[in-house]
């Protein structure tokens, strides 16, 4: 490794990194009660990220010898090599960083027959919740993922990351036609997340979720008050204020929160943080894919933006140190600031206050997916699991709806948040890339906000 990032150097370049990642999993599906999957697949290589000015160049190769690395830093530097040659020599010393997620058992050692058993209750389970449910897909998944991250800058550092993850998808048909209902589970850890996983609840849950819509009536449309459930909103907050909080935007003065630190941009009740330390969450790492350790960075305090996402060039620039946010989906790619797991900390007041102290607008018990224009901060989500309040009392379920609205109006108008708490898992994309992430909110109120229904306001 050294010798590559000598050669990686020679040409006159500033920076230069090596990222190796050795990465298996495996992958087993039940559809409409027969296994229609179960693979296993390893993939591994190697990248070489070569820094000249404001030029990057980067080569990977699956080839982890010393000459197949050499190769790719020697295509990475060839920009470098009009700047003059310049030698530097790099020692590298391994660094030992907090772990993590520890392990108690690898799914790489469970047999095939225990993940399968898994679908199969899943599956039954989903099906006895009623005879509207006429469809279940099942999904199971763990990763291992070994990486090694060494830099021109003398950090030598590695990490093994091992992630399971379970979901359950329904569909029930009735009067008002076909609904659907999900639930997932995924969590930074072997198979001991079947200890506190239980996966006939799991089932149970997207099997009422569909259920429940067979009977729902359209949403309303117009402005109106908006609980959020603990964990049902975190994609909200990921999408709308997350990704405009990560230095790569900000650099490009494309977001909204471009210029605004030390500035009020949310309620004061508002803290959200970005910690990649949390024990077992989706987005939990011991170091980022750029070698640093991960942190708890808050970047809202009590209504006030008090920081950004950094990774490393980025945090170069500015004369700071990385806040462990550098993410890449493989060694094919470069890493980019990404979040890893993003949250509001809860408040004092009790839900069910909450809710009582609502006169009407709707309970959004779970969000799906959404999108958001970081410039302005516009962002538009579905529902899939929403209810009616009337007169301080949660009512009727309604069918999928989208909340509509603007990052920083939304952080201002929350009013209230409860002492509950709760994480989501979700897979993030970014400029082609995805990364597992965790979600977290406690049940929160918004006092108005733009709901897109089919029925009139």
């Amino acid at each position: 490794m050294e010798r590559v990032l000598a050669a990686a150097l020679a040409g006159g370049a500033e920076f230069a990194e090596i990222f190796a990642e050795d990465r298996r999993g495996t992958a087993a599906s039940l559809d409409d009660g027969r296994i229609e999957e179960l693979s296993s697949g390893r993939d591994r290589g190697a990248g070489v990220r070569v820094v000249v000015g404001e030029t990057t160049g980067y080569a990977h190769t699956a080839d982890l010898s010393e000459s197949g690395l050499l190769s790719a830093a020697e295509v990475a530097s060839a920009v470098a090599r009009e700047r003059g040659g310049r030698t530097k020599v790099v020692a590298l010393e391994p660094r030992s960083v907090p772990r993590h997620g520890q392990v108690e058992v690898l799914p790489e050692e469970v047999a095939k027959a225990r993940k399968i058993e898994l679908l199969q209750r899943a599956d039954e389970a989903a099906r006895s919740s009623g005879d509207a449910v006429k469809q279940v897909s099942v999904n199971y998944a763990d990763s291992r993922r070994r990486l090694l991250v060494a830099n021109s800058d003398g950090v030598l550092v590695d990490d093994d990351q091992v992630r399971s993850r379970f979901l359950v998808s329904c569909v029930a048909v009735g009067d008002t036609g076909m609904q659907t209902g999900f639930e997932s589970k995924a969590f930074t850890c072997g198979f001991e997340m079947f200890d506190f996983v239980d996966v006939e609840e799991t089932a149970a849950t997207a099997a009422r979720r569909a259920l429940v819509k067979l009977s729902a009536r359209p949403a309303p449309s117009g402005e109106m008050a908006v609980v959020l459930a603990a964990g049902g909103g975190g994609v909200l907050f990921h999408e709308a204020c997350g990704h405009g909080l990560e230095a790569d935007h900000i650099a490009k003065e494309a977001s909204v929160y471009t210029g605004r630190v030390g500035t009020a941009v949310a309620s004061p009740l508002v803290t959200l943080v970005d910690d990649g330390t949390v024990d077992r969450e989706w987005g939990t790492l011991s170091v980022d894919d750029e070698g640093r350790p991960t942190q708890r960075n808050v970047l809202i305090a009590n209504g006030e933006l008090s920081d950004y996402m950094w990774d490393l060039l980025r945090a170069r620039k500015e004369g700071r140190s990385s806040s462990g946010n550098g993410r890449r989906q493989s060694y094919r790619h470069l890493p980019m600031v990404r979040m890893t797991n993003t949250f509001l900390l809860g408040g004092e007041e009790d839900p069910d206050e909450i809710v009582a102290q609502t006169p009407s607008g709707i309970y959004v018990a779970h969000l799906g997916g959404g999108q958001v224009d970081t410039t302005t901060g516009d962002f538009v989500f579905g529902t899939t699991e929403a209810y009616l309040i009337e007169e301080g009392r949660i009512t009727e379920p309604l069918r999928d709806a989208n909340l509509i609205g603007n990052g920083p109006e939304i952080l201002g108008r929350i009013d209230a948040i409860a002492a509950d708490f709760a994480m989501t898992p979700g897979m993030c994309g970014k400029d082609g890339q995805s990364v597992p992430v965790g979600c977290g909110t406690p049940t929160l109120r918004v006092t108005t906000m733009t709901v897109g229904g089919t029925a009139g306001g």
